[in-house]
């Protein structure tokens, strides 16, 4: 497909009332996914490249929830170039304090402020009646205001919210200077026409609609985010909260990329237009994966691996042929490359330079260095190096560059004459400790020596294993859940060696756990 046929279908005349304002909450919704917590530099690093690439508004986090809530949303404050930095508020004196302290720095900054709406919320989360959910929506937004002109409220559970008592609630929100209601779906639960009908009927019934905008937050339990935030959108709504990746609670947000091509490619029927630098989105996936550990499933749209992959012979006949046949936008517009390196062995550190460049990477020389070390290592050992091995063995470096504990060696004897053993050596701030021990198998074994040189209580919900490429010497890539005390970190680790990735897996997830005791360093924790 030629890159006319890509361009926006608005491109020109494009009216401010076409426009859709993406406000990302990934920060905010996105860190509340089980396991997704994200580090004060690694939420600084996301914040930074959403500033770049274009988002109207960045929800940096929930000011009152920790103090590493707080300080991480008043330092992208501080540093945000082009951004609103938006806090997140419940309906009390406190919380709306709190997060105008945290957004004081921005240049510009908006509070979000909201409180459950439905007979459900009502009922049993608060056990208050109609007058007091209206008394506090008039307070919570009057005293936002107090701090900034630019305040959003929220009707949490809006979708199943009685239609008169919305529509109150909102003509309440409007009077007390509410500039962004949003009606968010915060279950999943409506489907595109209800939700269509919703936003319209909003619109058309509260007095003072038209002087505000509209906002969707849309959840993803039945699969329906993206549908259900675009036809709010053909209903009048003009703002989309939604996170890279999708993340978010439970089966995640709208995902912030799919809105975003979505309305990009289809002009024709979606008359809309954001101000995302789309060449940047990919960049953005891998970003929000790394820092997360949550992998992108593969034929997750528009950045999955798969998206721009072609197998069936008819297919590929016919994208080499007309790319246009089979592919509705290029991979060149949402940041990826059409030529590829093909890296191996004999390849040079410029050829290596360009090839992280072409994944997203960045790298300073000393990182440059250890990666291109690496990637000769690995190189050595697989016959294929796959662009999915080049981005396993960087993110594994990056994600464990600040740990205070790694992994320096691990020797496993294993087979069906037992017994299984592990011996490993950690680093743990500059010093080895080293540990043997035997378990119900080899992955058992090496989780029980790490166990012995750093004692824990944590529980461990998820060990899961699979192949970054094909092949028998295929890297293995593990993921390895955490829990201790209601909280959860997730590990990633990667290797030829399955043992070496599950090792680097369970200290990856083992550092984020340890990260969270403040009041505690790593050397306390060993077994004397």
């Amino acid at each position: 497909m030629s890159s006319d046929q890509n361009k926006p279908k608005v491109a020109e005349g494009r009216a401010d009332k076409d426009r859709v304002v993406i406000f990302d909450t990934t920060l905010r919704d996105g860190e509340q996914c089980p396991g997704a917590t994200m580090t004060f530099d690694e939420k600084l690093e996301v914040a930074e490249l959403l500033d770049e690439m274009g988002v109207d508004i960045i929800e940096a986090g929930f000011p009152i929830a920790s103090q590493g809530d707080f300080d991480s949303v008043q330092e992208i404050a501080r540093r945000a170039k082009r951004s609103v930095i938006c806090g997140l508020a419940r309906a009390q004196t406190k919380d709306i304090d709190i997060c105008a302290e945290a957004i004081k720095p921005a240049k510009r900054g908006r509070i979000h402020t909201f409180i459950g709406t439905s007979p459900l919320h009502r009922q049993y989360q608060m056990g208050i009646d109609e007058k007091e959910v209206l008394e506090r929506v008039t307070a919570s937004v009057t005293r936002a205001r107090c701090y900034t002109d630019d305040v959003e409220w929220s009707a949490m559970d809006a979708t199943r919210t009685e239609h008169d008592f919305l529509c109150r609630c909102v003509e309440a929100a409007i009077k007390a200077g509410a500039t962004t209601v949003n009606i968010p779906d915060t279950v999943g639960y409506a489907t595109p026409d209800e939700f269509a009908g919703l936003i319209r009927m909003i619109v058309e019934r509260v007095p003072g609609a038209e002087k505000i905008i509209f906002s969707t937050h849309c959840h993803n339990d039945l699969g329906l985010a993206v549908a259900n935030s675009l036809a709010g959108v053909g209903a009048g709504a003009r703002q989309v909260e939604c996170a890279v990746n999708g993340l978010g609670e439970r089966a995640g947000n709208a995902a912030l990329e799919e809105i975003v091509m979505a309305i990009r490619t289809r002009g024709d029927v979606m008359p809309f237009w954001t101000g995302i630098d789309t060449t940047m989105l990919t960049r953005a996936s891998k970003l929000v994966s790394r820092v997360t550990a949550f992998p992108v499933q593969y034929n997750k749209a528009i950045v999955g691996r798969n998206a721009f992959a072609h197998e069936s012979g008819i297919h590929q006949d016919g994208v080499l042929k007309f790319a246009g046949t089979f592919e509705i936008m290029t991979p060149e517009s949402v940041g990826l490359k059409e030529s590829s390196l093909v890296m191996g062995k004999h390849s040079g550190r410029h050829a290596f330079r360009e090839k992280l460049k072409e994944l997203g990477y960045e790298l300073g020389d000393n990182a440059l260095e250890d990666a291109f070390v690496r990637f000769k290592a690995l190189a050595d050992r697989k016959k294929h190096v796959y662009d999915e091995d080049i981005e396993a063995l960087v993110d594994q470096e990056i994600a464990s560059a600040h740990d205070r504990i790694k992994v320096v060696a691990l020797t496993v004897i294993a087979g069906t004459g037992g017994p299984q053993k592990a011996t490993i050596t950690l680093d743990i701030e500059g010093k080895q400790h080293t540990y043997e021990s035997t378990g119900d198998g080899p992955v058992d074994a090496t989780f029980r020596a790490i166990k012995a040189i750093v004692p824990h209580e944590a529980r461990l919900p998820l060990y899961q294993v699979s192949a970054v490429t094909e092949g028998t010497d295929a890297q293995a890539e593990v993921l390895v859940r955490l829990e201790a005390d209601g909280k959860t970190a997730t590990g990633r680790g990667s290797d030829t060696d399955t043992m070496v990735a599950s090792a680097r897996a369970y200290v990856s997830a083992l550092n984020k756990l340890l990260a969270r005791e403040s009041r505690r360093k790593p050397e306390s924790m060993l077994a004397s």
